[in-house]
């Protein structure tokens, strides 16, 4: 099963939240409509403005646990090295 890691924020250099899951568009949904109660809900993290595809669910779960324990400087270079405006990509998933 593939999986991926995103990050949605609530505005560009805002809250950052990094996760995964093996249904993107489904998720990202839920981050929208305020259905995932905990920290994203919190702040408001709505926006996806970065995501990878892995092939294997496991290397994505991976990869999220090395990301957090990241800077917020190597998040935003991250970020902006794909898509330097800070848009939201949920609509780009369909």
């Amino acid at each position: 099963m593939s999986g991926y890691v995103y990050i949605v924020t609530n505005s560009r250099r805002g809250t950052l939240y990094i996760g995964v899951t093996a249904d993107l568009p489904g998720r990202v949904y839920q981050h929208r409509e305020g259905l995932t109660p905990g920290f994203a809900w919190k702040y408001g993290c709505k926006r996806l403005v970065w995501y990878e595809q892995h092939e294997l669910i496991v290397d994505a779960i991976q990869r999220e646990k090395s990301m957090k324990r990241w800077y917020r400087e190597w998040k935003i270079r991250l970020i902006e090295g794909l898509n330097p405006q800070w848009d939201d990509l949920y609509h780009t998933l369909r």
